[in-house]
């Protein structure tokens, strides 16, 4: 035994240049070169790859090593070689090979060479490699990313569970299971679909005690998202996102704003992929906006926050995410913005999905929802959420409701109720449905099961309690250990010893309230993108007349409408943002370079001004510039209003109607871009009638096309004139 732990240690400083081990990783190694079945459960940053990777080394054949990411197996391989002077010392076997790379890799593994052989599971089980697998030496297999087994994971592949067969065919060897992320669920799905209930358990501490977990309001999220970014300026940051489009919007929102982001998504080549993740990993890019394929085979130790747009499909998900901040134990910031808009579009995402799976995927979301509303400490939810108990004095204010606790009420008759719903309800049910019986809701589920007629049925209404107060404290019952989900029926609630001690003598117990997060917005991020009002603090109201006067002052000087010079919008704006140069005055919405070097000046001055004989602290992180455009609909227009193209073959050929079109041209107008569409009004437009028009507007205190054709007369105009003849005095004299 000596020996070998002194072999361990040689190989650990030799090779990987490490003086000691991290953790379980000597017992697990030892453990594996025993030749026993190893299951290992390590959170993200904990040295997983580490634990199958010595043994491979010191043993004699090839360790095979299954995983799911092509992108992963790469970086792992070059790692590997990286330590070595032989290349052959590591390999990957998958369908990004040709034939002549194949033959070389399966050349090198029957020459003894290779030590460390990756594989995917569908390469593993192609009948042809199967066989190739029985002409040499295999030490041991290595399961990464083991979740993968279990459909309750948060990236369930049915090829893995087809893992075992093949490992059986191949011939008795010790397999080593490893995964970042476990529910009890998932432990026992993973255990007995490879076999291995009698193998030996290594189960890491989840809790990563230097991550600040923080939930917020989903509400101005990609102007947060910039004010965020901006306060951590040179930090390294990953923002997640469900959809492409919106990794794409977020990139190009903090480009414009002067951040160095990328996007990055399977819709992207492998190539600029490759760069991207290079770009991060040498620090030439900043902030990576990744739809959540990104990060899984990145080492990046010093990735400072990790922002969520939209909340995840599954708690096991978000941690895997989360846990990609702070790997070298400093600042790691996590925060997501949450609405349950968004939970309920996730649920319909599963509609097509068997019933199931969606059940299963419903479940995982609901754990999902009750992690962001809780206002009880977050660690301790996740830890929970995994098996482990904790005790949330220790979270050490390290998560925002900790940080900012919620006021505790008294919540012993309120606990003693639920457990007694749960009992009379013989622990069949689900929380939805318990949450039900003390609200007395005559549910499908209430008629079948007469729930109706139970003693605690309708027993929770009372004023100032409601569907939201009787979920939390279910929650709370949970996370505290008086209720447990039941591990075989997923979903199903248990009264458990704790509880029924509970029942029998009842003791105070302090809970909160969740939080209500029914007024966040789900998707509310094309203001900010389309140049809309950006700014969300209070309208400085003085400043802001002040403004209007001297817009109404320079427009009778110039003898036009006050709306040409700047709109009301983009004057509240100003009072807000307190633009004091042309390049922040730019960054308002609705002013363009054009309009603030036409009309700009005693704007700034003015603001200027203002802001020193008041002394106010200007909000100059908050100015973000929008993104005006968003498609390449506006370029296109812009290029073809110069072309002189008819707007109807323009509207044609992109297959939208005339006034969809105008809208687009007034947007492009409004943010103060110039466009001459002289050539098409002369031919659709008598000379008289533009006159007639151009005049009303000239005149008139409103830009209001309603207004216009009252005025005018609905007979003698149509609204698409009238709009064409208000974009040409919008341009000719605003910009």
């Amino acid at each position: 035994m000596e020996t070998v732990t002194h072999e361990l240690q040689d190989t650990l400083k030799n090779f990987f240049g490490f003086d000691k081990f991290k953790g379980n990783q000597e017992k697990i190694i030892q453990n594996v070169l025993d030749g026993k079945d190893t299951f290992v459960i390590m959170p993200t940053g904990g040295g997983k790859s580490l634990c199958y990777q010595l043994p491979a080394l010191m043993s004699e054949g090839t360790a095979i090593v299954v995983s799911p990411l092509i992108a992963l197996m790469k970086n792992q391989v070059d790692a590997i070689r990286g330590f070595s002077n032989e290349s052959g010392i590591a390999h990957f076997l998958n369908s990004s090979l040709n034939k002549g790379e194949t033959a070389t890799v399966k050349k090198d593994v029957l020459s003894g060479k290779t030590k460390l052989l990756y594989v995917a599971p569908e390469t593993l089980t192609k009948e042809e490699n199967i066989t190739f697998f029985k002409e040499f030496k295999i030490s041991f297999f290595a399961i990464d990313e083991a979740h993968c087994i279990s459909e309750w994971g948060h990236d369930f592949r049915p090829e893995y569970r087809r893992l075992r067969p093949i490992v059986d065919a191949v011939g008795k060897v010790p397999v080593i299971a490893l995964t970042a992320t476990a529910t009890p669920k998932v432990q026992q799905d993973i255990q007995k679909n490879l076999g291995m209930m009698s193998a030996t358990l290594f189960k890491s501490s989840f809790n990563r005690g230097n991550l600040f977990y923080e939930v917020r309001p989903k509400q101005n999220v990609i102007k947060e998202i910039i004010k965020y970014v901006k306060q951590n300026s040179g930090k390294s940051g990953i923002i997640y996102c469900l959809s492409r489009k919106k990794v794409e919007e977020i990139a190009q929102a903090l480009q414009v704003n002067g951040v160095k982001a990328q996007a990055y998504h399977a819709g992207l080549d492998a190539k600029e992929r490759a760069k991207t993740q290079d770009g991060f990993l040498m620090e030439d890019v900043n902030v990576i906006v990744a739809t959540i394929a990104f990060g899984m085979g990145i080492d990046k130790p010093d990735v400072r926050y990790v922002i969520h747009h939209d909340i995840p499909k599954s708690l096991e998900g978000y941690y895997q995410e989360t846990g990609r901040a702070g790997r070298d134990g400093g600042e790691g910031n996590c925060v997501t913005f949450y609405s349950y808009d968004d939970i309920i579009k996730l649920e319909k995402f599963m509609k097509d999905k068997p019933v199931a799976e969606q059940e299963i995927g419903k479940q995982m979301l609901s754990e999902t929802a009750s992690f962001a509303e809780t206002s009880s400490c977050r660690r301790k939810f996740i830890l929970h959420y995994f098996g482990e108990e904790f005790n949330e004095t220790k979270c050490s204010e390290m998560c925002d409701n900790c940080r900012n606790p919620k006021q505790k009420f008294e919540a012993k008759e309120d606990l003693q109720l639920a457990i007694q719903a749960v009992v009379e309800s013989k622990e069949k049910h689900k929380v939805k449905d318990i949450n039900n019986i003390l609200m007395g809701v005559l549910t499908a589920t209430a008629k079948t099961y007469k729930h109706n007629t139970l003693k605690t049925w309708g027993e929770g209404i009372e004023d100032e309690k409601d569907d939201k107060f009787w979920l939390a404290v279910l929650r709370q019952a949970i996370v505290n250990g008086y209720l447990a989900k039941d591990i075989e029926n997923y979903g199903l609630v248990k009264v458990t010893e704790k509880g029924h001690a509970f029942l029998k003598k009842p003791t105070s117990i302090k809970f909160t309230r969740d939080h209500d997060y029914s007024n966040a917005e789900s998707d509310n991020d094309d203001d900010i993108m389309l140049g809309g009002k950006a700014g969300s603090g209070a309208t400085d109201e003085t400043l802001y007349a002040m403004l209007k006067d001297l817009v109404k002052k320079t427009a009778k000087a110039k003898a036009l409408p006050p709306y040409v010079i700047f709109q009301e919008t983009s004057l509240e704006e100003m009072a807000i943002q307190y633009p004091i140069t042309m390049d922040e005055l730019t960054k308002i919405s609705g002013v363009g370079a054009g309009k603030a070097t036409k009309f700009g000046k005693p704007f700034i001055e003015l603001i200027k001004k203002y802001v020193e004989d008041n002394e106010i602290e200007r909000p100059t992180d908050m100015v973000i510039k929008s993104v005006v455009n968003k498609s390449g609909l506006k370029v296109y227009i812009i290029q073809n209003i110069d072309r002189k193209i008819s707007l109807y073959d323009m509207a044609k050929s992109k297959n939208i109607k005339l006034p969809e079109l105008l809208t687009e041209i007034e947007t492009i107008v409004a943010s103060g871009t110039k466009v001459n569409i002289n050539y098409f009004i002369e031919e659709e437009i008598d000379e008289e009638k533009q006159d007639e028009v151009l005049e009303y507007f000239k005149e008139s205190e409103s830009d209001s096309i309603d207004d216009a054709l009252n005025e005018l007369g609905v007979n003698d105009y149509t609204e698409e004139e009238i709009r064409m003849l208000r974009i040409k005095f919008m341009s000719d004299f605003g910009n």
